[in-house]
């Protein structure tokens, strides 16, 4: 079934109101296993692509959902529901902060916040990972990219590095 552009603002306003560090984790648990309307792979690719997007990737990913299904209103209202829950309560929290953040308590549970958005970003990782089955190329540009990083070395060399061997996978992957 495919969701209407209602559909998709509730869905991504329940992601944004659950999501704080962690939105693509959550639009992937809404949207692959909740609702069923993608599946792991056809989230990964959409996610892959927000994530090249210049822009925040959730945001980009849920456009490009959101597009999919039901074009400009559906991304209008993919985007308006991720942001719509935060925002809201991301202000009422900046009011109490304002007052309260000086406490050590305050600052403890956000350090806290911190480390479960890190936790959920890896186990979202190796979700997407689990079921995959990555060709040789693939495989490859995620070596060079660990030795890259390994390395330390600026981003624009990387992606200038990376680049022609992601062009030589998806070729590879047409190809098929």
């Amino acid at each position: 079934m495919s969701p209407t552009a209602k559909n998709l603002f509730t869905a991504y306003f329940q992601v944004g109101i659950s999501s704080f560090g962690g939105a693509n984790a959550w639009a992937r648990r809404m949207l692959v296993e909740k609702r069923g309307w993608l599946t792991d792979r056809e989230f990964a690719e959409r996610l892959g692509l927000g994530q090249v997007l210049p822009g925040p990737n959730a945001m980009n990913t849920a456009i490009i959902v959101g597009h999919g299904f039901c074009g400009v209103r559906g991304a209008a209202a993919a985007v308006a529901g991720l942001f719509a829950g935060p925002l809201i309560i991301l202000s009422m929290l900046c009011l109490l902060y304002d007052r309260f953040g000086h406490l050590g308590v305050v600052r403890g549970a956000l350090a806290g916040v911190a480390s479960a958005a890190a936790g959920m970003m890896l186990g979202t990782a190796f979700k997407l990972v689990r079921g995959a089955r990555p060709s040789a190329p693939m495989v490859a540009i995620g070596l060079t990219a660990l030795g890259l990083a390994l390395w330390r070395l600026p981003l624009p060399w990387i992606i200038l590095g990376l680049a022609p061997l992601g062009i030589l996978a998806a070729y590879l992957e047409a190809r098929r």
